[in-house]
């Protein structure tokens, strides 16, 4: 049995108010449509979610509802605030908890960069992987049964994009 893990950091969002709390900030315009390219390119992959794991920020929130826009069905939306700003160890606890064959998990850089990094056997090809833009999307697979049984290292990679590499 095999497990999919689409693993995106959020999408640009704006520094436009100074005085709005980091957790509080939204997407700006080119967010906003880097989600909907990403969900579009999702979708045309057969890489849909059937449950997401999503920090409780309102930027992750407004990546998934720009996603979820573009693909069909509806997966079951998880919010975990604990996924705000978290490390990899506190990212790989809350993905050994979820339920679904093919799930999404959306959080912050830095944590997502390092997350992604250890947990595929072999890095994509990709120079952006290392860094994990805005937007940067990771589709993985696990030979497992279960999502407990994942472990750092035992990953590979399938697919693995940024939003500018879909209008280009």
């Amino acid at each position: 049995m095999t497990k999919r893990l689409i693993l995106t950091r959020h999408t640009k969002s704006s520094w436009d108010d100074p005085l709005t709390p980091d957790h509080d900030r939204r997407l700006n315009a080119r967010g906003i449509a880097a989600a909907a390219d990403l969900g579009g390119w999702l979708a045309s992959r057969g890489y849909v979610p059937q449950e997401v794991l999503c920090s409780d920020a309102k930027r992750t929130q407004e990546t998934w509802a720009g996603l979820a826009a573009q693909l069909p069905g509806e997966a079951g939306l998880l919010l975990k605030p604990a996924l705000y700003n978290a490390g990899p160890d506190v990212m790989l606890a809350v993905l050994r908890h979820a339920k679904a064959d093919t799930v999404m998990m959306l959080a912050h850089n830095p944590g997502i960069a390092d997350f992604a990094n250890r947990l595929v056997a072999h890095a994509p090809l990709n120079p952006e992987f290392s860094r994990y833009p805005t937007g940067a999307t990771l589709v993985a697979e696990f030979d497992v049964s279960d999502w407990a049984e994942v472990s750092y290292g035992s990953g590979v990679a399938l697919d693995f994009i940024v939003p500018r590499e879909i209008m280009a």
